[in-house]
């Protein structure tokens, strides 16, 4: 978790990450700036001291929350210049994030400059494999609900419950430099007013998915890991396999081509069900495997490729899309849809598959694939099927 002031983790996340220490997952909490500048005016001996003060109450806070074994990191990094120091923030978090499979941070649009940059700075640290995700703190005190810039699309309501809420409060209560008048009677930065907009019964996060396409080194990592990644023979596949063979309106089709097809389970069954199948993977390990899967098979091709670029010149009568297309950014999305479209004769099948939760490497969720992907108007939807774990469409080329 990444706090640009000491008080930012407790007022925009505090029970998100008392929950997730409760639940025993290990939390780091890295704090950009010690606070000493929350009054402008104080000279250099003031903005001392209020630094020792605020590193004291965050200590004192974190106790309330039951996170006693938590010791921050502790960056000290200017107060109100954060900006300046970006790149320097986006080095030091690099290396500590390195192992991270959750990162917490501002949001990156939040009012408050150092929270902006904070937050930029944690997104762009994050290692590829984390879930990516921010919290804001001044949206509710200087943004109304209906502004547009606010990614509500993006939103999670985490609810508190009163346990929650009371360590929470109590822990608002240890931040007592920034509850009183400055020391030239300053208005309090955590006023009545702001407070109040605190006080809720639950906190919001927002996603923050990588904006490009997901890194094809990552997935040659997954699969240095295990031959498998995707287990192919545990019941999630096996089953979404099954449902998508029976979502074919027809028994038989002639040439199929199977983008980002892993290690080959679903190539092989659609082996059963057409003539010649197309297949490629952007991962040299995935590739041989998948030909490994197929080699008794005389009307499999299993090549190198990736999308967009892998598409072959068609006319073709089945595409399938599985698992593939929320790794795409939008530029790739477009091209891909683009050219699956094209490479579809006239009455051919697009066939799609995404699995519901949101991937953390992936700039979007399966939903928002299908989304773009129904709205096609060279496309007619046949088949719509959606359960608690994926999504699948078949689509008629017009």
């Amino acid at each position: 978790m990444v706090a640009a002031h000491p008080d930012d983790e407790t007022l925009g996340a505090g029970g998100v990450v008392r929950h997730l220490h409760r639940q025993g997952t290990e939390v780091v909490l890295v704090v950009a700036t010690d606070g000493e500048a929350a009054f402008p005016d104080s000279p250099a001996d003031e903005r001392a001291e209020l630094a020792g003060i605020r590193r004291r109450e965050l200590r004192a806070a974190l106790d309330r929350m039951g996170l006693d074994g938590v010791d921050p990191v502790w960056l000290g990094l200017p107060d109100s210049g954060l900006a300046e120091h970006e790149d320097a923030l986006v080095s030091v978090l690099r290396e500590l994030m390195a192992d991270s499979d959750l990162c917490l941070f501002p949001w990156p649009d939040d009012p408050h400059p150092d929270h902006r940059a904070a937050g930029r700075a944690a997104a762009a640290a994050a290692p590829v494999g984390a879930h990516r995700w921010s919290y804001p703190i001044w949206l509710w005190h200087w943004r109304a609900p209906e502004d547009r810039s606010i990614p509500w699309d993006r939103a999670l309501l985490h609810p508190l419950s009163s346990d929650d809420r009371a360590a929470r409060g109590a822990a608002i209560a240890e931040f007592t430099s920034q509850l009183k008048p400055g020391p030239r009677g300053e208005d309090p930065i955590l006023d009545e007013d702001m407070l109040s907009h605190l006080d809720r019964d639950g906190e919001v996060l927002f996603r923050e998915p990588r904006g490009n396409t997901a890194p094809q080194g990552r997935f040659v990592e997954l699969y240095e890991r295990r031959a498998d990644p995707w287990d192919g023979n545990g019941w999630y596949e096996r089953r979404r396999r099954a449902v998508l063979l029976s979502a074919l309106p027809r028994e038989r089709y002639g040439h199929a081509v199977e983008p980002a097809c892993g290690p080959g389970h679903l190539t092989r069954a659609l082996a059963g069900r057409c003539d010649r199948v197309d297949a490629f993977d952007a991962v040299p390990a995935a590739v041989r495997a998948a030909r490994r899967a197929t080699s008794d098979l005389p009307g499999v091709r299993v090549r190198d490729g990736r999308l967009p670029a892998g598409l072959p010149a068609g006319p073709v009568d089945l595409v399938v899309l599985s698992e593939i297309l929320y790794y795409l950014d939008d530029q790739d999305l477009t091209a891909t849809l683009d050219g699956a479209v094209t490479v579809l004769r006239p009455g051919g099948h697009l066939l799609a598959a995404h699995w519901l939760p949101w991937a953390p490497e992936a700039p979007r969720s399966g939903w928002d694939a299908h989304r773009r992907l129904v709205s096609r108007p060279e496309l007619r939807c046949l088949v719509a099927h959606e359960d608690e774990e994926f999504v699948t469409h078949v689509l008629e080329r017009r």
